[in-house]
Parts: structure tokens; C-alpha cells; sequence
């Protein structure tokens, strides 16, 4: 069907030097940085190319639209006084949703798929550029798989349906529905991470227990059981709390919803536990141990997700500037545009190629990889979600005063830039992990190591830096340094990456910029000698 295009010519004046609106476009094609991370895995590049010219088309950027336009709604009861705790979402999340989970991005990892936590990656990447929120309750059901190992029994009956490729919104216990959601509630007002303060408590009921306390954050309420924490009379243990009981509802009371910066098409929520039904996963005590596998598998996702949120401001500020005309010239032609453009490119592929290459981590079962994993996604997601919100600010910055408005989707985009950084674990609670994993762990050290060693001789100003955090740091630094070594580490495991797997143009640009702190100022574009017009090719 041919649409007439909107009029131009009107009453008071003609609109021209204004671009078109770009209602959607292939998120797969487009994306010549996504192609070419994803060909050095195994994951199906044809399924990721039908996910993205559907996620990137115009009635999913629409539904992206409508979600945050028509957030939830928290119904605690009917109309006859009885309790509900239910929440209600605008039919487009539901869309969103359901296009993500039958296409696999909370089950390609463990249903046999090629390359499948790669292909998670790719999918979250992609989403997160169309409507970041509903990626929260999909990568929650992805990463609850490896946790529920710890409970046969339990997996037996809800990994089927965490793996299903299906959404069922059905108010049902777990047995009569085709698929499943689940979600996490660990944090609680007195703790927030130091979970080991958490004072839920769990009392044993026959095989089960009844838990009583609070969630001051719970992610999607209405998933259809949670991964919670709970002091039981061996200590913190993990638990799986069912949302839907045979023929009644599980007392858990949902209080309110979150009002959040962004993340808005996402019902963040308060919770309580009322005797609550709940199953023990692991050991008692072994509540931290159980559960981390679900964090650390969510860190995948949240070191993902800033690339893609860079990726949809720069090519939106790209198109702009490409059909934006100032001063006689395009925008896209003029030197200082370049320069800024081209150095948001170089942070954005940065995030990119570390976030696909720990993707390829996740999919390998060595010993090495499994390493290198572990540490990694730490380091990715303090480094890339920092930059993140300056990207998008620079980004917006390059519209002008359009990209300040709400038709623009440069404000979503930049109040969901924080989220990733703060949710799971702050930059501090990240840097001391980094330290822990890097003081227990020698198979995380080791493959570090190599992953570092493995791009000496490619660039002299990446042998210089790596030599001078070496000496700067011949062992793990004081706590007071934490976040210096981390963002200097990432830094360095970055620039390995992007010295082996992506263009020399970038490659190079990355490494003479952010490794020697005198060879550019403290703002993008304060460069020079970039290869611009190579760099922000990788915009597409």
C-alpha cells in the first residue's frame, strides 16, 4: 500500500531542510558493526536478519512508542474488594514481548541453536534499540535457567516452558500454560546489594516454605514466578516463588509500582511476602552461590544493551546530519561534525565488539572461555554503560533542538542510558567483583591475561598502555584505586578486541585515543587524525 507523503508546502511557509521521518528500518541489514561481530561466532546470521527487519520495522517501532507512551497500570483489587495485584499493560508491550520470546532471545541459548548466547546478545542489541524495556523480563527468563539447575526437580517442570519460544499471558500455575516468564526480587530497603542484610524470612512447609518479609525492587511483577532470597534457618537461601497456585493466587502483594526515570514500558515494583509459597533452589545458606548464575548471565545482556542504545541515537544522528544542511554544506561534510561523530563511533563499536565477543565467551565450554566470561561481563558492563549516557547526550546534541523533543527518540534513549549501570549492581559493587573474581578465580585471571597478550605487536600505543597498567599495577590495587584499574583493564581488553576484530581504521582510532590520555581533550571530537569518513561507516 503507497502512503501520499506528508504536505510541505503550507500556508506560512515550506518545510525543507528537514528530513523525512524515518518510521522504520532493517535493524540487521543497517548494521554493518552487528554483522560482522556476529560472522567471527556460530549463532544463524538468517534468523538474526529475519528478528531484525521485523524488530526495526515501522509497526514494532510504533508498538516501541505506544509502550512508553501508555505505561502499566497497578490494579490491586476488583471491583468487589478482593485482591488482585495484578498489573495491566498497553496491548503494544505484549506485542513486543511476544515477537522477542518466539523468536528465541530468552531460549536460543539453551535450546540447542547455534551460537545461541550470542544470539541472545544480537536480539537484546537489537531490541534495545526499538524499546529497551521489555528486554528486562525476557533476559530475567533467559538467565533464571542456569540458576534452576540447582533444583532438578523444579527445572524439570519450568525450563520447558523458560524455553518454550512462546507468550502466554494466561493467570495460570505454571503446568497449564505454553510458556513461561520469570523475574528476580532480591533487594530489599535495608541491604540494597548487600543482600546478605536481606530479612525476608523463610519458614519450611512440608516440602515447601512460607516467606514474610519485603522486595524493595522487583522486576516485572507479573512474570509467572521469581528467583528470590530469604534468610531460612541454615541462612541466605535462594527461592522460587510461583506467582499462580492451583485454583488461588500466591499471596504476594504487590505495593506499588516504580515512577522511574525511563524503563518505562517495564513495571519496576515494591513487593511483600505473606506466607508466600515458595520452592527452595540449592542448599540452604548457598542463597548468593545459587542465584549468581542468573546475575552473571543478565550481565551479558546489560553489557549489550548500552551498545544498542548507542547504536539508535548515532545512526539517528547520522541520518540527520547526512540530509541536514547549515552554513551552505551538509552537516555530514563539515570537519567538526565529522570529528564528533566519528569518536562516538569508536565508543559505541567498542562496547559492540567486547559485548559479542564475550557473547562467543558464553557460547564456548572451555575452561578458558568460561573465564574469561566470568570477568569480562564485569568489565564490559561497568565501561560501556558509563559511556553510554554521554554518547547519547552527544548524539542528541547533533539534531539540535529536535533531538530535545519527544517525537525524537533521542529522550527515551538517553533516560534509559543509566538503568544498566545501576540495576544488579552499581560501578562499585561491579569493580569489587572484578577484584574478587580476579583475586579467587585463576582460570578468570588467566584468560584475561591471554585475551590481553593476544593483540601485543598490533599496535604500539596498546603495547605502551598495557605495559603501563602493568607496572602501575603489578598486583590488584587498593580499594580506593578500584575503579581506575577496572576502567583502565576494560579499557585495554576493549582495544584488544577491536585491534583483532574490527576494521584497522578503528582499530587504530581506538587505541590512539583512548589509551594515551594526551592525545585528545576531555569532549568528543577534541581528536585529530581519525579516519573519519572510514569510522562512521560502521553506522551503515
Amino acid at each position: 500500500m503507497t502512503h501520499s507523503p506528508p504536505r510541505s508546502e503550507l500556508e506560512s511557509h515550506e518545510v525543507e531542510n528537514q528530513p523525512r521521518v524515518r518510521d522504520g528500518f532493517d535493524l540487521w541489514k543497517s548494521d554493518p558493526v552487528l554483522r560482522d561481530h556476529l560472522a567471527h561466532g556460530s549463532a544463524d546470521a538468517t534468523v538474526l536478519a529475519g528478528f531484525g527487519a521485523r524488530m526495526g520495522s515501522a509497526e514494532m517501532r510504533k508498538a516501541g512508542r505506544d509502550a512508553n507512551r501508555f505505561p502499566p497500570e497497578l490494579e490491586l483489587f476488583d471491583r468487589s474488594g478482593r485482591r488482585l495485584d495484578e498489573v495491566t499493560f498497553h496491548p503494544s508491550y505484549h506485542q513486543l514481548m511476544d515477537e522477542g520470546l518466539s523468536s528465541g532471545i530468552a531460549a536460543a541459548a539453551w535450546d540447542g541453536s547455534p551460537g545461541g548466547h550470542s544470539a541472545h546478545a544480537a536480539m537484546c542489541y537489537m531490541t534495545s534499540q526499538v524499546e529497551p524495556g521489555v528486554t528486562c523480563p525476557m533476559v530475567m527468563t533467559y538467565a533464571a535457567v542456569p540458576a534452576l539447575a540447582h533444583a532438578p526437580d523444579l527445572a524439570k517442570e519450568w525450563v520447558p516452558k523458560l524455553t518454550a519460544r512462546d507468550y502466554d499471558t494466561a493467570r495460570a500455575p505454571v503446568g497449564e500454560k505454553r510458556a513461561v516468564t520469570l523475574g528476580m526480587a532480591m533487594t530489599e530497603k535495608q541491604g540494597g546489594s548487600d543482600v546478605r542484610a536481606n530479612t525476608t524470612v523463610a519458614v519450611p512447609d512440608g516440602k515447601a516454605y512460607r516467606l514474610r518479609g519485603h522486595k524493595w525492587f522487583c522486576s516485572a511483577p507479573m512474570c509467572d514466578g521469581f528467583l528470590t532470597l530469604a534468610q531460612a534457618e541454615g541462612g541466605l537461601t535462594c527461592f522460587l516463588v510461583p506467582r499462580w497456585l492451583d485454583g488461588e493466587r500466591n499471596a504476594l502483594h504487590v505495593m506499588r509500582l516504580k515512577d522511574k526515570l525511563g524503563n518505562r514500558a517495564n513495571a519496576s515494583s515494591e513487593i511483600e511476602y505473606h506466607d508466600t509459597l515458595a520452592y527452595r533452589v540449592g542448599e540452604e545458606g548457598a542463597g548468593v552461590k545459587t542465584i549468581i548464575d542468573m546475575v552473571h548471565h543478565t550481565r551479558l545482556s546489560t553489557s549489550v544493551a548500552p551498545a544498542g542504545l548507542m547504536r539508535a541515537a548515532l545512526a539517528e544522528a547520522k541520518y540527520w546530519i547526512e540530509h541536514r544542511n547549515a552554513f551552505q554544506r551538509r552537516l555530514i561534510d563539515q570537519p567538526m561534525m565529522r570529528a564528533v561523530l566519528a569518536d562516538l563511533v569508536l565508543d559505541f563499536e567498542g562496547a559492540a565488539a567486547l559485548a559479542f565477543r564475550l557473547g562467543r565467551a558464553f557460547d564456548a565450554d572451555s575452561e578458558a572461555d568460561r573465564g574469561l566470561a566470568r570477568v569480562g561481563v564485569a568489565l564490559a558492563k561497568f565501561l560501556g554503560n558509563k559511556l553510554c549516557p554521554s554518547v547519547i547526550y552527544e548524539a542528541m546534541e547533533c539534531l539540535g533542538g529536535v533531538g530535545y523533543t519527544e517525537e525524537s527518540p533521542l529522550p527515551l534513549l538517553y533516560r534509559e542510558a543509566p538503568l544498566n549501570s545501576i540495576w544488579e549492581g552499581s560501578g562499585n559493587v561491579i569493580c569489587l567483583d572484578v577484584l574478587r573474581a580476579l583475586s579467587r578465580d585463576a582460570a578468570a585471571r588467566e584468560a584475561l591475561a591471554a585475551e590481553l597478550k593476544a593483540a601485543v605487536g598490533a599496535s604500539r600505543a596498546y603495547d605502551a598502555a598495557l605495559a603501563a597498567h602493568q607496572a602501575r599495577w603489578p598486583g590488584l590495587p587498593d580499594e580506593g584505586e578500584a575503579r581506575w584499574f577496572v576502567e583502565s583493564l576494560a579499557t585495554l581488553l576493549t582495544a584488544s578486541v577491536v585491534l583483532r576484530f574490527s576494521p584497522a581504521a578503528v582499530g587504530d582510532g581506538y587505541t590512539a585515543t583512548r589509551l594515551d590520555v594526551g592525545a585528545r581533550g576531555r569532549v568528543y571530537g577534541a581528536v585529530s587524525g581519525l579516519d573519519t569518513g572510514a569510522i562512521m561507516e560502521r553506522l551503515g
